[in-house]
This record gives structure tokens, C-alpha cells and sequence, in this order.
């Protein structure tokens, strides 16, 4: 059972559990989010399986036979393989999730720019923006849309993270200037509006800081005559032990950031040296193909992960 389960944790052959994530999970900023999941293996490994393969490829896993999937996983294992030597490096693992996140972010914006750029210039104007965005909507101002104020809160909201990655000021975003836009946790300028926007999600009296009922209340609504999970007890915890770093009782912008934006963790090193510590059989601290597949036929189909999505050319962008 354990070497399935190390087996399954590389994310190839990822017993793939499905599970409810909670919501706080979904707050904190990972550069270039590996994965939406909680990386909790006792839950399954959904996290592993997304870190590895990226997360669009990871959605469609179960329609491959195993045959097809030992071929394509090859194939895979055979690009990571950097310097050809029949063996998977942590470096070269490491530099293959880096590159799964970076094409997650790069497609991300690819797939919104040519809805936005509307004259072909390259460039995306704010007016493009909002005209694409909201321009049925915008009559005077929303009134003809029965939620004018959130429409109104959505508008500014947009604008002031328009503006902020917009570093020239000149009203037209670069694509570097789009994807800060669209990823503000990926750029280090775009901090503060991160940071403001998680404080206007969650701070529901408007009094500047967060108390645990609205911290508590941004996770989870309980239904009528539900008990509270396991997870929410453990959250208050957090708060009280964790989060508020100075213990009055709030946490404040600075505590918020802390831990919404936790630092400069390099989480794909992490995953690497995780998935390497699950699957290397002889423990010489690399992978071989051999030790990927040693246990496929003990999985079922629908387990298997997915390499269908994922072209034989992309070897050229490594």
C-alpha cells in the first residue's frame, strides 16, 4: 500500500481522490499557484498530479488506457530528462514545474488577450477593457442592472488594479503589464492591491482589520443544523495562534499579508523534493522510468493521469 501511495503521489499514477477544498486555502498566493488543491496526501493527490503536469493538462486524466498512458508517460519522463542520462534530476524536476507554471500563466493570458485587444496594436487600452467587459452593462452607469452597486464595486475594482499594473501610467497595458494585471500575485509592485483586495473581501464592518467571525465567515456559511467541520476548528486555532501575530484579537493589513503572501518559498523546489522522497524506489536521490512505472497495473484507469492534452512538440520549449 505504501509504495502505491508513493507511486500515486508523483502525480503519474495519482490516486485521484476527489475532495472538497476548503476555501481558506484558495486565499493564499503562491507564486504561480501549483495547484488549487491543499497538498495534503491524506486526502488524495490532486495537489502532486496539478504541480506536475500543469492544471489544465491534469483535467482530463481518466481517458487513457494504461498502454497509452506508459507511452505518453515515456515520453514525458524523456523531456524532463534534460541531459539524456536515464535518470530525472531534482534540478531537472525542478525546472519542469517552473515551466508547467510558467505555462499556465502564459496560456492564461494568451487565452484573454485577443478577447481584449480589439484594434490589434499588441496592446490593451483600459477602455478595451471596460467596454469588453462591462460595455452591455454600462448604460448610465449600471441602472439598468438590478445589482448597480456590485457592478459599481466590480468597475472600480478592476480600474484600480488596471491602474496599478499599468507602471507607465499611460493608461494601455504591454502584456507584462496584462498578466501583472491578471496575476497580481505574481509581481512583487502589485503587493499592496493584493493585499487591499483580500482586506475588502473579508473585512465585511469596514473597520480596517479582520476579526475571527469574518475570518472565520470568508470559509465557510453553515447550513441549518450542521455541525462546524474539523478543518473550521482548526482555522480558529490559526487565528488566535497563528495569524495574529500580536494577539489583540484582529488581524491587520500587515498580518493579512503575512499570510495571504507568505514569503519567497520557491514551492516548485518544494514539490520536487517531495515527489522525488515519495517515488525513488532506491533512494540515489533521482528517478528512473522504471521506477515511475513499477506498480501502473495495480491502478485503475480512471486513476491514471493525464497526458492526452499534452503535445510531443512541447519538448521544443524546454
Amino acid at each position: 500500500m505504501m509504495r502505491l501511495r508513493s507511486l500515486a503521489s508523483f502525480c503519474i499514477f495519482l490516486a485521484a481522490a476527489a475532495f472538497a477544498v476548503p476555501p481558506q486555502e484558495k486565499r493564499v498566493h503562491h507564486a504561480a499557484d501549483l495547484s488549487d488543491h491543499a497538498h495534503d496526501d491524506a486526502h488524495g493527490f490532486q495537489y502532486d498530479h496539478e504541480a506536475f503536469l500543469g492544471k489544465e493538462e491534469a483535467k482530463t486524466f481518466d481517458q487513457l488506457t494504461p498502454e497509452e498512458s506508459k507511452a505518453r508517460l515515456a515520453k514525458i519522463v524523456d523531456r524532463i530528462d534534460i541531459n539524456k542520462d536515464g535518470y530525472i534530476s531534482h534540478e531537472e524536476l525542478h525546472y519542469w514545474i517552473k515551466h508547467r507554471q510558467r505555462r499556465y500563466i502564459e496560456e492564461n493570458v494568451n487565452k484573454h488577450w485577443k478577447d481584449y485587444d480589439k484594434n490589434g496594436d499588441d496592446k490593451i487600452a483600459w477602455e478595451e477593457y471596460k467596454n469588453t467587459t462591462y460595455g452591455y452593462y454600462l448604460g448610465e452607469e449600471f441602472d439598468d442592472v438590478e445589482e448597480k452597486a456590485t457592478y459599481r464595486n466590480m468597475l472600480a475594482r478592476d480600474q484600480r488594479r488596471f491602474k496599478s499594473a499599468d507602471r507607465d501610467g499611460d493608461g494601455i497595458a504591454t502584456r507584462e503589464e496584462f498578466t501583472a494585471f491578471l496575476h497580481p500575485e505574481e509581481f512583487d509592485y502589485m503587493r499592496d492591491v493584493v493585499i487591499q483586495e483580500t482586506m475588502e473581501d473579508i473585512d465585511k464592518d469596514g473597520d480596517g482589520k479582520v476579526n475571527l467571525m469574518e475570518y472565520i465567515g470568508d470559509m465557510y456559511s453553515p447550513e441549518a443544523g450542521e455541525s462546524e467541520p474539523d478543518w473550521v476548528q482548526t482555522e480558529r486555532k490559526h487565528f488566535s495562534e497563528v495569524r495574529d501575530t500580536n494577539k489583540d484579537g484582529y488581524l491587520d493589513a500587515g498580518e493579512v499579508a503575512y499570510w495571504v503572501l507568505p514569503g519567497e518559498v520557491d514551492h516548485a523546489d518544494n514539490e520536487a523534493k517531495h515527489l522525488i522522497h515519495e517515488t525513488d524506489t532506491d533512494k540515489d536521490g533521482r528517478l528512473t522510468l522504471s521506477e515511475v512505472l513499477e506498480q501502473l497495473d495495480q491502478i485503475k484507469v480512471s486513476t491514471i493521469t493525464d497526458y492526452g492534452a499534452m503535445s510531443v512538440d512541447e519538448h521544443n520549449e524546454l
